[in-house]
């Protein structure tokens, strides 16, 4: 993004799952949340669409189908949920490196956002656990009071992560600090000017 100097601001960006995390976090979610019975019809409710999705592999296209399993929940008992499925995660699922390394990037003053494919209900709550200030992730639509079963924008991942990074940024200049494990973080980690590719490099210790 720029050559780094030490009089810029730094912006620490962090994927959630496998990254911050030890296991994905979407599927858990739609299944404790929506019941196993309800994400199985739901996926298969399209199935020309979920044959596609399968044979082309295409992650977003899958989560799309599988967001159907919570259409005409109320917005806030899907809150509700994500606080508490949130805990879990805080408690059971994070990994010991990288959440240290993110609690090193606060200490030293460094803004730290979340920037992943996973859901707003429990990421939210996630990130006010672990002092992050900004969340840019997957967003369930809503029609004001309940959810519709349908992805409010596109999958946050990929090309869309760099895109949604540089929205918030807004024009700032920053040094940016990228964390990823997945093919899914590969434009996060080249806009960064220092990516950490969390499955082969340690990553625990200050540099």
């Amino acid at each position: 993004m720029t050559t780094p100097s030490v009089s810029l601001p730094i912006v620490a960006a962090f994927d959630v799952d496998g990254t911050l995390t030890i296991r994905d976090c979407v599927v858990p979610f739609l299944r404790e949340t929506a019941g196993l019975p309800r994400l199985v019809a739901a996926v298969l409710r399209r199935p020309v669409s979920l044959v596609t999705a399968l044979a082309r592999r295409d992650r977003d296209a899958l989560k799309a189908l599988a967001a159907g399993s919570l259409r005409g929940r109320s917005i806030t008992d899907i809150r509700a949920r994500g606080e508490a499925f949130a805990e879990v995660v805080a408690t059971r699922w994070l990994r010991q490196d990288t959440p240290e390394r993110l609690r090193w990037h606060l200490a030293q003053g460094h803004e730290v956002i979340l920037v992943s494919a996973s859901l707003r209900p429990y990421l939210a709550p996630l990130a006010d656990r672990l002092g992050a200030s900004a969340v840019l992730c997957c967003e369930l639509e809503d029609d004001g009071t309940r959810l519709t079963g349908r992805l409010a924008g596109a999958n946050c991942r990929g090309p869309e992560k760099e895109r949604r990074v540089r929205e918030w940024l807004g024009g700032r200049t920053v040094e940016l600090w990228a964390y990823g494990d997945s093919s899914g973080d590969r434009e996060l980690l080249a806009m960064a000017d220092r990516a950490h590719l969390v499955k082969d490099v340690a990553v625990a210790a200050a540099p």
